[in-house]
C-alpha cells in the first residue's frame, strides 16, 4: 500500500531519503556536486512529503517559498525500490496540491542535465523549460522548469 505523508525537514524519514539522494547526486554530478549542494540544505523546510510503501519510506520531495506566487520544488527522490511505479509523480502531485492550497499559482524547479529521468518526469507532469533563474543563471548543467497550478 502506498501512502503519502506531509511533514517537514525535521522528519527522520525525510532526512534519510535526502541522504540517499545526496549520495546518488554526488556520483552523478561529480565535481559539480559541491556547487549544487550549497543550494540544497534542508533546514527550515516546512513543506515536505514522504512516500511509503508498506510502511517503508521509498521517496520524498519538498517545496519552499520562491516568490509571492511560486513555490520551488526541492529534494525530489525515489529509492530504487520505489521507481517505475509512478511514485515520483504522486509525490510531485501532492506537493503541487499543497502549494495550490496555500494560494501559490505556480511551481518552479531546477534539475541537472545529468538527470534525464528527472527531466522526463517534469515534462510528463506538465512542466515547461524556462531560462535558468537565480543562482542557476549561466550554469551549463542546470535545467529550470515552471508549471502553472490549477486552483
Amino acid at each position: 500500500m502506498i501512502l503519502l505523508r506531509r511533514t517537514d525537514s525535521e522528519d527522520p524519514d525525510f532526512q534519510a531519503m535526502v541522504r540517499l539522494l545526496d549520495a546518488e547526486l554526488a556520483i552523478r554530478d561529480g565535481a559539480d556536486h559541491s556547487f549544487y549542494s550549497q543550494f540544497n540544505k534542508i533546514d527550515k523546510i516546512h513543506h515536505a512529503v514522504v512516500c511509503y510503501e508498506n510502511d517503508e519510506p521509498i521517496g520524498c520531495g519538498a517545496i519552499k517559498a520562491f516568490s509571492n506566487e511560486a513555490m520551488e520544488v526541492k529534494r525530489m527522490y525515489v529509492s530504487p525500490a520505489g521507481r517505475n511505479m509512478g511514485t515520483a509523480s504522486r509525490i510531485l502531485g501532492e506537493l503541487e496540491g499543497w502549494a495550490a492550497e496555500m494560494g501559490y499559482s505556480k511551481c518552479v524547479l531546477e534539475t541537472g542535465k545529468r538527470q534525464p529521468e528527472a527531466i522526463a518526469l517534469y515534462e510528463k507532469n506538465g512542466y515547461h523549460r524556462t531560462p535558468n533563474y537565480g543562482q542557476y543563471v549561466g550554469v551549463e548543467n542546470s535545467v529550470c522548469f515552471e508549471k502553472t497550478l490549477i486552483a
